[in-house]
């Protein structure tokens, strides 16, 4: 494709990311179902025709998605991801056999779609209610891609919670649960059993339930309710388990006991041990969609897929000197995977922490959780219109980790140059890039920028 071919295509893509942009932002979701469910019906409901997989938890959820989708292509299925949020560009959360959606196929199908939006716009608003968000708009657009293209399969993450998501007009085959914890309070609940309950909502009757570890309160909630009206649960610990997982600077070599079989001495390119638990419980949910769990994934598959996986944002070493790791943690769950993942994947690195958080987190648990794995800290602001100020955010640092730990750079290249200066010569060092997917995204898109072609996918 010529360049300026490039131009037009990239300037689609940017006038499909206007338009939803123009609705109710993603953050300011509306918990409701039926719009999204109205505006599917009259497009002849695209999400019925493949099977699903559905996704949701509180970390770990993306990851899992893509581990579940690789694995999935490698038997030689056509697979459809939905993933958000997205780093740098919108069609990231749109992914057609791994790759994001064409710029002029995300085009063309919105343009298709658009009255069918419009015409649900229409309605809410005669009943007094507000259009389709940004979200619901967007997965309607997701459906509508992935019927199109056809797929076989969709692999599908939850925006938020899961009861009254938007992708849960769709019915998973598998409905899979990664750790669930505390966020979201607002929307979600105050405690793990309330977030558990409106999680639990994309159980379908006859589906099979794949979950990680959870806690009492969370594990109670789900076997209550796929006790009720699915097939099965299969639980990490007990049906299947992770085993004898260890790390090199390459990546994770570890263990699984599967639904139908042991795999042994198997090789991720990803770091943080963490992930060897997403990859397992990925193995189990791909067992329970392609044979009900009895079948096994034979090893000609399994491995070359896990060897293949990427999982940008996610503990991502994008420079090695000086060494930047850009990790989403945007939550006290994901601080304290990364505060862990820091010393055990990396050495415990002297490490400068570039942070930004969003104004409806908790950012003083956020703080807590990095203390011990974070020497100083650089607070910057990210470009989302939701990031806390970063004097808010560096006058609640302080009072955790008093002044000398603690700077500030608004601009986040600011921060970035701050944070290498303060590294120390001829030590394991590391400058580390989280508290919001936002700055990640940001970073992420400057250093491509900076190096041209920089491959955000490895």
């Amino acid at each position: 494709m010529s360049k300026d071919s490039e131009a037009l295509a990239l300037n689609k893509l940017r006038e499909v990311e206007a338009a939803l942009m123009a609705r109710i932002p993603e953050h300011k979701l509306r918990p409701r179902l039926e719009p999204t469910r109205r505006a599917v019906e009259l497009l002849g409901d695209p999400q019925k025709s493949y099977r699903v997989i559905h996704i949701t938890g509180t970390n770990g959820k993306t990851t899992t998605a893509r581990i579940i989708e690789r694995i999935l292509r490698e038997h030689g299925l056509r697979t459809g991801r939905f993933t958000s949020p997205h780093l740098v560009n919108l069609n990231e959360r749109i992914a057609l056999d791994g790759e994001p959606i064409d710029n002029e196929i995300i085009y063309e199908i919105f343009k298709d779609i658009e009255p069918a939006l419009d015409m649900v716009d229409a309605e809410l608003l005669a009943a007094g209610e507000s259009r389709l968000t940004f979200f619901e708009a967007l997965a309607v657009l997701g459906f509508a891609v992935f019927a199109d293209a056809p797929i076989d399969v969709l692999v599908l993450e939850v925006g938020m919670g899961g009861e009254w998501d938007s992708t849960n007009v769709a019915d998973g085959d598998v409905a899979v649960f990664t750790p669930i914890d505390i966020d979201h309070v607002e929307r979600l609940g105050h405690t793990i059993a309330e977030i558990a309950t409106t999680k639990s909502g994309i159980i379908k009757p006859g589906s099979i339930v794949v979950s990680a570890p959870q806690q009492p309160e969370a594990l109670a909630v789900l076997e209550t309710k796929a006790g009720a009206i699915a097939d099965d649960l299969k639980l990490a610990g007990r049906d299947f388990e992770l085993q004898n997982q260890s790390e090199s600077s390459t990546g994770l070599t570890f263990s699984v006991r599967g639904l139908a079989r042991e795999y042994d001495d198997l090789f991720m390119p990803l770091h943080g041990k963490y992930q060897a638990q997403n990859a397992a419980v990925a193995i189990a949910a791909v067992e329970a969609f392609i044979g009900g769990g009895a079948v096994p994934i034979a090893d000609d598959i399994l491995r070359p897929a896990l060897a293949d996986v990427s999982s940008p944002g996610r503990l991502q070493v994008i420079s090695h000197n000086p060494r930047v790791i850009l990790d989403a943690a945007h939550n006290p769950h994901g601080a304290r995977s990364l505060g862990a993942a820091l010393i055990e994947s990396f050495g415990a690195p002297h490490a400068v922490a570039v942070l930004s958080v969003l104004n409806d987190k908790d950012a003083r648990e956020l703080l807590l959780a990095l203390d011990s794995s974070i020497q100083e800290f650089v607070i910057t602001q990210s470009s989302s219109v939701r990031a806390l100020p970063a004097a808010e955010l560096a006058t609640i640092a302080t009072e955790i980790f008093g002044a000398e730990r603690v700077s500030v750079a608004e601009d986040f290249r600011d921060a970035l140059e701050l944070a290498q200066g303060k590294l120390p010569q001829g030590e394991n060092t590391a400058v580390v890039v989280s508290g919001s997917i936002t700055l990640v995204g940001d970073v992420l898109a400057f250093f491509q920028e900076q190096e041209g072609d920089l491959d955000g996918e490895d």
